[in-house]
This record gives structure tokens, C-alpha cells and sequence, in this order.
């Protein structure tokens, strides 16, 4: 295997296990919640759970999917924290792990090439690379404001780590 390959396969993985530790996160945190808190917002200022879902639906579509397969940006940005219901917390998770996949096989596929090419996405000019980084980093920055909407709604602990000890030093 080619340097460039191993790098890119090295890549995509990592990137790969980072969005599903943050879907699983996210999955904990609808298990905890009834599904009428899903649309609740903590304020007039804020997001709810099911809007920042929908959020991350678009930004991970424009991202990480249509910008790095050439295919013509349909966002419509607004309507993602415009919604105020429509979707049970079941349909929410689903439409996100959708997301999610599609936008892992589009990383993994995606030749070399584009990785490299410098493109224009809301504005922004970064190469697919910095998008893919830009699209897990989003989705980890959303999960942590899910995190703690759960954790203020339910005043629980969300057990992430449960069975796992986190105090193991570095080798």
C-alpha cells in the first residue's frame, strides 16, 4: 500500500471512530430524555436537542458529503433551528446515523485528489481534509451542548465511560 493510502485509510478511521463515539453519546442522551423534552428549548436563545440534530444533518450533508462528492448544495440552514417538532427522538437519531454513514463511506471513497482540493462551503476555503476535520469536530461540539441539556433536563449522570477507567496512564 501507497504512503498516501495508508495516510488517508489512517485518516478516514480515526475520523470514522470519533463520529461514532459521538453518535453513541447522542444515542445515551435520547435514551435518558421523554420524548417531549426533545423540542424544549432552555431558552429563547438557545437550540433544542432536536433542532441541534437536524443542525448536524445539514452541516455534515454540506460539509462533509456534497462538498467533497461535487454534488449541488441543498441547505437550508434556517429551517434547521426553525423546526419546532415533526420528528420523534427514534426518527431524529436514525436521519443523524444516516448522516453520519453516508459522510464515513464519502471520506473513505473519496480519492486523494479531492481530499487535497481547496473549495469554498459557507463561504470558508478549506481542502476536503480541513472540511472532514471541520465535520468531526462539529459533530463533538454539538454533542457536548446535547450532553448537557440532557444532563440539566434529567440531572443525571450519562455514564459515557461507564466500565472504563479513565485514570490509566499514558504507555
Amino acid at each position: 500500500m501507497d504512503k498516501e493510502k495508508e495516510l488517508q485509510d489512517e485518516l478516514t478511521w480515526n475520523v470514522g471512530y470519533r463520529m461514532n463515539e459521538s453518535l453513541r453519546m447522542i444515542k445515551i442522551c435520547l435514551d435518558k430524555l421523554p420524548e417531549d423534552k426533545i423540542w424544549q428549548k432552555p431558552n429563547e436563545s438557545s437550540n433544542s436537542i432536536g433542532n441541534l440534530i437536524l443542525h448536524l444533518c445539514g452541516n455534515i450533508t454540506q460539509y462533509g458529503i456534497a462538498s467533497i462528492k461535487n454534488e449541488e448544495d441543498n441547505r437550508k440552514r434556517d429551517e434547521e433551528f426553525s423546526t419546532a417538532s415533526g420528528y420523534t427522538k427514534e426518527e431524529l437519531f436514525k436521519k443523524l446515523s444516516e448522516t453520519v454513514e453516508e459522510a464515513k463511506r464519502t471520506f473513505y471513497e473519496a480519492p486523494l485528489q479531492e481530499l487535497l482540493r481547496k473549495r469554498s462551503v459557507q463561504g470558508f476555503n478549506f481542502s476536503g481534509v480541513g472540511n472532514i476535520i471541520h465535520v468531526t469536530e462539529h459533530l463533538s461540539y454539538h454533542t457536548g451542548q446535547i450532553a448537557l441539556w440532557t444532563k440539566l433536563l434529567e440531572n443525571t449522570d450519562l455514564g459515557f465511560y461507564d466500565g472504563v477507567d479513565l485514570n490509566v496512564k499514558n504507555q
